[in-house]
């Protein structure tokens, strides 16, 4: 976290299982992390790994299997409906696909008044005047309140989804893949936008991502997640410079010019086998150039190798 910044939300131990019709896959396995005030934590890792499960989790919009989720020290995990109400303003949700995310027959004024009207916040004319704030702090004109979802760009239709999160005035905002939908170009622009309101309001986000070039430049500290469960935490910075898991650097390999030696790193990583299913040793594996005979009996946890870098790997 910055120094001197509180934790405003702290993740225990937390697990998500989901039930199929071949058992339980378990989505989130044992996480822990804290977020502090104004601080943008990368949560990065592969198709599957779980980050999208733990960002709905810690927005309350799926309970958690065990473990806790706890907001400015109150534990929100494991609340009714109605006791969770108050929290629900304070943890908002900035979808993938700002298309599918936006319901196409409502114009984006009464989508940005909605939540307020939910919560029983403000007048009519209130409403209105916060609406048309909102719009303005995302950068679109007072006009679009009586266009469609359909009228806007993809860029476009993403800020209205900011926006929506912001009605609330929210301390934290999980953003999952907000920008993995659009043009390059226009994801720049929308790291821009978030970076700002962030400096403006001092607000904390959990930014979900498989793509560490985005997670890098918007950033405070990078959580990199595979099969359920964090196996390195460090500063943006760390984790460029000196990444300590093997998952991480192949990561790292796999973004264009990221480093000299990538291709070469990238290339020594085996193909999966049937022992990456295997609930003994390092979930790694079956896929780490420089497994030893412990790994494959021994699931290592996360230990501190530096003032903020944690990592889980026997050989680091």
């Amino acid at each position: 976290m910055k120094a001197g910044a509180q934790p405003i939300l702290e993740i225990s131990d937390v697990r998500k299982a989901y039930k199929t019709k071949h058992g339980f896959v378990h989505a989130v396995d044992g996480v822990s992390l804290s977020i502090g005030e104004g601080e943008t934590v990368g949560l990065v890792g592969e198709s599957g790994c779980g980050k999208s499960s733990l960002g709905r989790v810690v927005a309350g919009i799926v309970e958690p299997s065990s473990g806790e989720v706890r907001l400015q020290g109150q534990r929100i995990s494991g609340l009714s409906r109605k006791q969770m109400r108050p929290y629900r303003r304070l943890v908002q949700f900035v979808f993938q696909d700002p298309h599918a995310s936006l319901n196409p027959r409502t114009r984006v004024g009464r989508i940005l008044e909605e939540p307020l009207i939910v919560h029983g916040l403000g007048n009519s004319r209130e409403r209105q005047q916060r609406v048309e704030s909102l719009l303005e702090r995302v950068g679109l004109p007072v006009t679009a309140m009586q266009r469609l979802p359909h009228e806007f760009s993809g860029g476009q239709r993403q800020r209205v989804g900011i926006a929506r999160a912001l009605a609330l005035e929210p301390k934290v905002v999980v953003c999952d893949e907000p920008v993995s939908a659009l043009d390059v170009s226009v994801q720049a622009q929308v790291l821009n936008l978030l970076a700002k309101l962030q400096r403006e309001s001092g607000i904390s986000y959990l930014f979900i991502s498989h793509d560490l070039s985005v997670v890098r430049h918007i950033s405070d500290r990078v959580a990199v997640m595979f099969r359920g469960r964090l196996v390195e935490i460090a500063s943006h910075e760390d984790i460029w410079r000196d990444p300590k898991h093997p998952y991480t650097r192949s990561l790292i390999a796999a973004v264009p010019n990221a480093n000299p030696d990538a291709k070469r790193e990238r290339e020594a990583l085996p193909n999966d086998t049937a022992d990456a299913g295997s609930e003994a040793g390092c979930r790694f594996f079956s896929r780490c150039p420089i497994r030893g005979d412990r790994c494959r009996v021994d699931d290592p946890s996360l230990r501190q190798v530096g003032e903020e870098h944690s990592v889980a790997c026997h050989l680091a």
